[in-house]
């Protein structure tokens, strides 16, 4: 089920009344129920794959907190090998077949592997790492095991973030299901503010923005070194909305029920370089590697080949987590590497910057610092959004030269590109350097107030591009 969807609306519009209108007791069979014919609204027999490893999950966290010694790690070592074949078996298994079909080729060859027909599970690695972050927190003694198995399973099929986070740690959800809830009228407010921003974010920018970007980098032999450029800078904002709209919809859905879920993006196109931009970019993965892969592998606290060769595996391992495909591999590899050259270079661009006297004028210090890091960015986006390898440097070779027409289909369209790139990004500078007051939309006058909320409603519906896009992010 779509959030940009009338079935949705339906769907949250019921449950939300329903949730406050019954006993507190039976809040989590409700929320349980809605929660599975949310998921099943995709694929139903799927539903099965994720109740198996919830089984699993479930009693492996039981017997890792009873169990003593080395067999507390062999059940946790049971618990990530059943959710990680199960990535292996949906997400991977045909892009190793295929590159292993590949290798074989190599040597004449043939693969007896079969290929599987078989559909990716919708949201399948972010509630398969949230449901590993429950066993590693066992594990670890940071939270105690769920005896209620209908409290843990809403912990891994919470509808609202089911499907595309933000991956939420046990010690911060799980006790939530267990508090009542009150019907609060500004908090309710605040969520639905969150929800209606993240329709704006979503069908006037994103989905607006993808009209585009598809038309040209669905192209690549066909378009201009200067329509990539325009459509590169494009997919930085669509990716960012898309993504970004479905966490502010997630939480303020959460919100609305009285529920508080992570911060999943904090403005990242405001950061000053990579490190930071990954501090403001899906929080909860970015953190989720850092804890339970860097940290393990011993983060920076250990030689400096070692530290920098942790900091590329996790971005190695990212862009797989992200999707099975040399694109996306190469996309995080291309990170881990900008963060590595950050650190070696870091003497010599000091000394350049105070050489040039940058350093002595700090506004232009931050802008020029932004606009190198959006930039590196977006050239890294370049291998996440190309259809392959190939195509990715075409567009790269394309884009070097910025030569060629820029391809405009309706000069209408392209003007609405811009002017809603311009409305988010004055929103965005507003919140990122006035602490986060936006006047008309938290104006003290209630008149002002609610006019700046039918305005956004008016947008939206004048704007919006309604034609049931899906989130880029549910296909990881």
């Amino acid at each position: 089920m779509l959030f940009n969807s009338f079935h949705f609306l339906f769907f949250f519009l019921i449950v939300t009344s329903l949730y406050f209108t019954i006993s507190h007791k039976w809040r989590w069979i409700l929320l349980l129920a809605s929660s599975c014919y949310f998921y099943m609204a995709f694929v139903p027999i799927y539903i099965l794959i994720l109740g198996i490893t919830i089984v699993i999950d479930y009693f492996a966290g039981i017997c890792i907190e009873n169990a003593k010694g080395k067999q507390r790690k062999v059940f946790l070592i049971v618990s990530l090998i059943a959710n990680i074949s199960v990535l292996c078996i949906f997400k991977y298994f045909n892009f190793l077949n295929d590159n292993f079909s590949f290798l074989m080729h190599g040597f004449g060859l043939s693969n007896p592997i079969p290929y599987l027909s078989i559909l990716l599970p919708i949201g399948l690695s972010f509630h398969t790492f949230q449901a590993m972050s429950y066993t590693i927190e066992v594990y670890r003694g940071n939270q105690k095991a769920e005896k209620h198995f209908g409290v843990y399973s809403l912990y891994v099929m919470f509808y609202p973030q089911l499907v595309a986070g933000p991956i939420e740690r046990p010690q911060n959800l799980l006790h939530q299901f267990r508090e009542k809830h009150n019907f609060e009228y500004f908090r309710i407010v605040e969520g639905l503010k969150l929800i209606l921003w993240g329709f704006f974010k979503k069908l006037v920018v994103a989905d607006r923005l993808a009209l585009y970007v598809n038309a040209v980098y669905n192209n690549a032999e066909h378009h201009s070194g200067f329509s990539f450029f325009v459509a590169t800078v494009f997919f930085a904002f669509q990716i960012y909305c898309d993504f970004s709209a479905y966490s502010d919809i997630a939480i303020g859905v959460a919100k609305v029920m009285g529920f508080h879920l992570m911060t999943n993006f904090n403005r990242p196109y405001f950061a000053r370089n990579v490190a930071e931009f990954w501090k403001r970019w899906h929080i909860s993965l970015s953190t989720w590697f850092k804890d339970y892969l860097y940290i393990s592998l011993g983060g920076n606290k250990v030689s400096i080949p070692k530290w920098y060769f942790n900091l590329f595996l996790v971005f190695f391992i990212s862009g797989l987590w992200h999707g099975a495909n040399w694109t996306y591999i190469i996309w995080g590899a291309l990170n881990g590497f900008y963060l590595i050259f950050a650190n070696i270079s870091s003497p010599a661009r000091e000394k350049f910057n105070a050489f040039i006297g940058l350093n002595n004028i700090p506004v232009l210090s931050r802008c020029v610092q932004i606009i190198v890091t959006f930039m590196l960015i977006c050239f890294a986006w370049i291998f996440f959004r190309a259809n392959n390898v190939d195509d990715a440097f075409i567009i790269i070779k394309k884009i070097s030269t910025l030569n060629g027409p820029l391809f405009i289909e309706n000069p209408s369209k392209m003007i609405y590109c811009l002017v809603s790139i311009g409305l988010l990004f004055i929103i965005e500078y507003k919140r990122e350097y006035y602490k986060g007051n936006v006047s008309f939309f938290n104006s003290k006058n209630w008149i002002i107030r609610n006019i700046s909320y039918a305005s956004l409603v008016i947008i939206i519906l004048l704007f919006g591009v309604f034609d049931g896009g899906q989130f880029i992010y549910f296909q990881f």
